[in-house]
């Protein structure tokens, strides 16, 4: 079983996967943009279940050229194809900065595609308590009719642990549904 992890550019997918997997060095994270350049598998052996996470390179950072953009496209599209063991996709979202249009096309593949995805909001601590409320009602409101999304948004804070363990449950949810 698989689920991937995409979003913007230093949105903290490496972070999270850190977090979600209590292992700081699992994936490699850096302060410049763009790092995650390849899709990078891990698997997670545990409770009977295989688990492949799979850290997707991150979109819409302006800096890099436009043939490096297609081929990261093509790249996620050849790996969204015909994917029969992958379960959802979580896609992360800055929490102070919301849905932008680069994630709004990411999520249009995604429903074209027919592949279950679930947005998460990062970076949860940035923001008060109120502004979290408000970003995950804004956001629901943004996705509730997309075909493929998962109907909760998710907050968290890789750095802080919050939302970490309702992310835990959701994925194990996904799990036993395929079981």
């Amino acid at each position: 079983e698989e689920i991937a992890f995409a979003g913007r550019s230093n949105v903290g997918k490496s972070s999270l996967i850190n977090a979600l997997t209590r292992r700081n060095a699992l994936a490699r994270t850096s302060h410049t943009p763009g790092r995650t350049q390849q899709l990078n598998f891990f698997r997670q052996v545990g409770h009977d279940e295989r688990l492949t996470i799979v850290d997707m390179p991150g979109y819409g950072y302006a800096a890099v050229g436009k043939e490096k953009v297609a081929a990261w496209t093509r790249l996620i599209h050849d790996y969204l194809r015909g994917r029969s063991n992958l379960m959802r996709v979580y896609v992360l979202i800055d929490a102070r900065h919301g849905l932008k249009d680069v994630d709004g096309a990411v999520l249009e593949t995604l429903d074209k595609a027919a592949v279950s995805y679930q947005i998460v909001l990062t970076k949860g601590d940035a923001i008060k308590q109120a502004d979290q409320t408000f970003m995950a009602e804004a956001t629901f409101d943004e996705i509730k009719r997309r075909p493929a999304a998962y109907p909760e948004v998710l907050v968290t804070s890789s750095e802080k642990g919050l939302g970490i363990p309702e992310l835990r449950a959701a994925i194990a949810r996904v799990l036993a549904e395929r079981s």
